[in-house]
């Protein structure tokens, strides 16, 4: 039976992929948790330039928006400090 072999083939190679798309996935959770560190690195020194004083409620909102995101993050995918890259200690830790 073709479809039988097909489906055994699937499920051999399946592990594999599975493997490969959870370092994918794995991949892309870190990149993106990057990217929010750098908003909220942006933002930081947007708060300490005196041009952006006149909008530094907004600024402050959307800091503590993206601290909010990324808490979130860390603890929904249980990422550690040192595969996210941040250091501080109000991030949950976990593995991944």
């Amino acid at each position: 039976m073709p479809e039988y072999a097909l489906d055994k083939r699937h499920v051999d190679l399946g592990d594999k992929h599975i493997h490969s798309a959870k370092t994918f996935r794995r991949g892309r959770i870190i990149v993106f948790l990057k990217q929010l560190q750098v908003k909220r690195s942006t933002l930081m020194q947007q708060l300490q330039q005196p041009e952006f004083k006149s909008i530094e409620q907004v600024i402050s909102g959307e800091l503590k928006a993206v601290d909010e995101i990324i808490q979130q993050y860390t603890h929904l995918f249980e990422l550690r400090a040192a595969e996210s890259g941040d250091d501080d200690p109000t991030h949950p830790r976990g593995d991944l």
